[in-house]
Formats: C-alpha cells, sequence, structure tokens
C-alpha cells in the first residue's frame, strides 16, 4: 500500500472512530464509570482536563490525534506478533478501531479472532469478535465493524 493509500485509510478510520464514539466538550463517566472526554479520550492522571469545562473541537483534537497514534502502534504490534502483516487495509482499520476502543491488550485477548487473521479468514474473524464481552457492552459498534469484517473479500 502506497502513503497516499494509508492517509485515505486512515482518515476514513478516524471518520467512523468519531462517528461511533461522539463528541462530547466536557469530562463524562463512560457506560464503564471512566473519566472521559472529547472523541472517548479516557482521562488520565497526566491529563490537565479540568471537570465542568467545556472544550472546543480545536482543542480536543490533538488529544484524538495521540490516542489514534497509539492506537495505530499498538496495532501494528499486534499485526506483527499474530503474524498478520498481510492483512487487507480494512481489516486494519477494523483493528484499529478495536484498539482505540479497547486498547492493545483487550484486543490481543481476541485470540481466535487473531487465528482466522493469521490464515485471512475474514469471515470467521468477524464471527469471533461478536463472541466477546465487548460486543455485549457495544453491541450496534461491535456487530457493525465484525459485517465489515465479515464483508472484506466478498
Amino acid at each position: 500500500m502506497v502513503f497516499g493509500e494509508i492517509n485515505r485509510m486512515y482518515e476514513k478510520v478516524k471518520d467512523r472512530i468519531k462517528l461511533h464514539e461522539g463528541f462530547v466538550p466536557k469530562i463524562y463517566k463512560d457506560t464503564l464509570g471512566f473519566a472521559t472526554i472529547g472523541y472517548g479520550h479516557k482521562v488520565v492522571d497526566e491529563d490537565n482536563f479540568v471537570e465542568e469545562k467545556e472544550y472546543t473541537k480545536e482543542e480536543l483534537e490533538e488529544t484524538f490525534l495521540k490516542d489514534f497514534d497509539k492506537a495505530v502502534n499498538g496495532a501494528e504490534r499486534l499485526f506483527n506478533v499474530n503474524g498478520c502483516v498481510d492483512l487487507h487495509e480494512e481489516a486494519k482499520g477494523i483493528i484499529i478501531e478495536m484498539i482505540f476502543q479497547l486498547g492493545p491488550t483487550g484486543v490481543s485477548n481476541f485470540r481466535n479472532m487473531w487465528k482466522c487473521l493469521s490464515e485471512l479468514n475474514y469471515v470467521g474473524a468477524s464471527y469471533e469478535m461478536i463472541d466477546s464481552k465487548w460486543y455485549k457492552q457495544t453491541t450496534n459498534r461491535a456487530k457493525e465493524l465484525s459485517n465489515h469484517m465479515k464483508n472484506i473479500g466478498v
């Protein structure tokens, strides 16, 4: 994949993440009770966000881009560890979004999905995605990404 294609794929994934996460301009509790802001950024001790302060999209875009870069880097590590460097770009984008939401450790636990992906079995991987606690917690998003994975190469 050439550089321009990679950038287009990343932009598509960023847009999909923003759509799924939604934007909240101040700190709120997510469905698991974690302090969160912007496009699904889990607030950590190093952050300097102020409770009750409302931030603009422009102010929180930098945080989103850092989180996205972390997701891409986590995905690259998992692709290498699981023998999945030759995945279809759409599958890579789906994994990046999963890591954005769940973190690399959470996505690394989808062992059967990774086995299917190492065999380029996108249909099998899609079934393993829905056989998860993640699916029960964010059913609509998981179902959409699973269906997207299932349709790769069809």
